[in-house]
């Protein structure tokens, strides 16, 4: 998003928000003065344990102070530790009261050169270095609710030293650290280079991450520690292994890498002082999309057993940057090693909660943090685990994620009437369909196109649904394809073919319009104003949503999985059939009634994926290829919701959805 100079005093204040406000307004004016019995009686007034965390505490008088904590690295090479910069906001009163706070904490790179949030807000500071503005609304709302806030600079970037490594040890070691100094197992300065030592007596260690896109990513690593006082995280799009940010199965989702990433964030004494640094990115990330050690040191999913914290996971669906397999793989590992979970995933693409869902996220996050740090029995671990927008604007909760009626099911495509316009069904089929990849076209060209024979994609549709049917999870595609030359890139698109009205996640802004009213979310000061600009649903009417993905270089085949020592890429020999498995994103989606799913099989994604070195024309296999989706209801559900169609051909028509994905600069922002 551009960025903008933030509006210092608040336009339009929403009732609901500042009511609690007014109605304590006294007690903030008279805070410095609180007893602790008083502070007890604000919190819980009738003497049990409260159900909510309330706005008791000032902010214009809350305690700003910077420190920095020593990694035990030396990223930087100048032999000395590196330290890395946290910048504080908490209340003063409970230090006086001889009470302890919780923190909530944001480590992220991108607090100087590129911002946070839809208005990229970055930190400012006072002439004695104290931090003025913190972005985002974390500090202006939960510091009067009696927490600290915390913002991290990753090595490398703003204030701190060290160098930027791309989720590596140094990038988790940054935030890791300020967990360890918080619960007295780790040392901080007063300055950058000073020795004047200081400790955190005013926290009681307990500790929330959160943060999307890269801070979300960081949670994800720290978690993967098992850090002890990391209590929960909350990430937002964040990437769970910076393997599947940079490759698909091998095949390059597109150009750059971990090295020119860590250019953009890092600051100028780093580029100064990180040229090994960011030669050892470079040699370890091969664009050949082959698994080294680097990915290995990167990927947090192997270590979920190690989680202790509990997770509150937030994913767009149709998120083209982080693409949705993060969370998927995320979750799954997570489940299976019993964390605690919950998770939002909404119709748009890269975009915070706060500008879809506004009033309903700041409430749930400010429940979830009572329960999670202050211990609060406020029913929020109680509730449904999952929200999902099934429209815009309009929202659907499941108990639990996926629903326990989810079962995988095999799917066959089988021929049909027309060469190039197959059937999708519970029946294996044999046969065969022929497809010529051609790097100008994306999943949009293949979708618009899905009922008419073209030379550059395999289509197969069910007939009209007669029920629902709804898909929740994460989906392969099992492929056997012969190739005519010695490299060749597959994709594989679920799609709902029926007409809808979806966020338009292709457009820039990825499903959302923002608005120049603005809303107030906590306290302002002179420096740093509580108020944002409102946003509203961008939506598009289509004739058809893409609604899940997988890509993959065949050259990769014979990869065995994330952990597995990866085989390396392997040439093709032409006229040989060779058979791979497609991971598809996570998703929960319903084809309604009356609307058709189509799978579509075919070559390069145009600005999803790079294009292959030749130019293949494949042979797709039909008993050798297969669809293993995670049916709500299993066979018997796909079996009903395809019972009693006619089963025709449906009519070729050019079919409109939104945009093709564009070019866009790939950070994880």
């Amino acid at each position: 998003m551009p960025k903008s100079t933030p509006i210092r005093t608040p336009m339009r204040t929403r009732f609901t928000i500042w009511r609690p406000f007014a109605t304590a307004v006294a007690v903030i004016l008279t805070a410095a003065f609180l007893t602790p019995a008083a502070a007890a009686q604000a919190a819980g007034r009738d003497g049990r344990t409260p159900r909510e965390s309330r706005p008791v505490y000032s902010y214009a008088h809350a305690i700003r102070e910077s420190v920095w904590v020593d990694t035990g690295l030396d990223g930087d090479g100048d032999g000395k530790p590196d330290r890395v910069a946290a910048d504080i906001v908490r209340p003063a009163e409970p230090a006086r009261q001889g009470r302890k706070v919780p923190v909530i904490m944001d480590a992220s790179p991108y607090f100087s050169c590129c911002g946070r949030g839809n208005e990229s807000q970055v930190k400012t500071y006072d002439a004695q270095g104290r931090v003025v503005q913190m972005p985002l609304f974390y500090d202006n709302y939960f510091v009067p609710r009696g927490y600290a806030f915390i913002g991290v600079d990753l090595a490398g970037t703003n204030r701190s030293d060290g160098c930027v490594d791309v989720g590596g040890r140094s990038d988790i070691r940054s935030a890791k650290a300020v967990v360890d100094w918080l619960n007295g197992r780790a040392r901080a300065y007063t300055s950058r280079t000073g020795t004047k030592t200081v400790k955190a007596t005013w926290t009681n260690g307990r500790t929330g991450m959160i943060g999307k896109s890269w801070d979300a990513t960081i949670a994800n690593g720290v978690a993967a520690t098992g850090v002890k006082g990391l209590k929960t995280i909350v990430p937002i799009s964040g990437i769970s292994s910076w393997y599947d940010y940079y490759f698909a199965q091998g095949a390059p989702l597109y150009d750059g890498g971990p090295a020119e990433l860590a250019g953009y964030v890092q600051s100028d004494a780093a580029k100064a002082h990180c040229a090994a640094v960011q030669k050892k990115l470079t040699d370890g990330s091969p664009r050949s999309g082959d698994w080294t050690p680097l990915w290995t040191e990167r990927d947090y999913v192997k270590d979920a057993a190690k989680v202790r914290a509990s997770v509150f996971l937030v994913h767009g669906m149709q998120d083209l940057n982080v693409r949705t397999k993060h969370f998927g793989q995320w979750w799954d590992a997570l489940a299976k090693h019993g964390v605690e979970r919950k998770i939002w995933l909404s119709q748009t693409g890269h975009v915070d909660p706060f500008d879809y869902r506004r009033g309903a996220w700041v409430d749930t996050l400010h429940r979830w943090f009572d329960h999670e740090l202050l211990d609060y029995d406020n029913g929020v671990d109680r509730e449904p685990m999952a929200d999902i927008e099934r429209h815009p604007d309009q929202w659907v909760t499941s108990r639990v994620w996926p629903p326990r009626t989810t079962r995988a099911t095999v799917l066959h495509p089988a021929p049909g009437p027309q060469a190039g316009v197959g059937a999708l069904g519970l029946r294996p089929a044999t046969g065969t369909e022929t497809f010529t990849d051609d790097p100008k076209l994306s999943e949009t060209d293949w979708a618009a196109h899905l009922t008419t024979p073209t030379a550059e994609k395999a289509g197969f549709l069910t007939a009209p649904l007669t029920h629902d049917l709804r898909l929740s999870g994460s989906s392969t595609v099992t492929v056997t394809a012969t190739p005519t030359t010695t490299s060749a890139h597959l994709s594989a698109v679920l799609v709902d073919l029926g007409p809808d009205t979806v966020r338009d996640y292709a457009d820039a802004a990825e499903g959302i319009t923002t608005l120049p009213n603005r809303t107030c979310w906590g306290e302002s000061t002179a420096g740093d104003s509580a108020c944002f600009k409102e946003t509203k649903a961008k939506t598009a009417k289509v004739d058809y949503t893409v609604f899940s993905r997988g890509w993959a270089d065949l050259g990769h085949y014979a990869d065995l999985g994330h952990y597995a020592d990866l085989g390396k890429g392997v040439p093709l020999t032409p006229g040989k059939p060779y058979t791979m498995t497609l991971d598809l994103a996570a998703t929960d989606h319903v084809i309604p009634e009356g609307h058709r799913l189509a799978l579509i099989i075919a070559g390069t994604d145009k600005d999803l994926i790079d294009p292959p070195s030749t130019k293949p024309t494949l042979t797709v296999s039909l008993s050798g290829t297969t669809a293993r989706l995670p049916l709500v209801g299993g066979a018997s559900a796909f079996a009903q919701a395809t019972s009693g169609s006619t089963g025709r051909a449906p009519t070729p028509t050019v079919l409109n959805g939104v945009r093709a994905p564009g070019a866009a600069q790939h950070v994880p922002v």
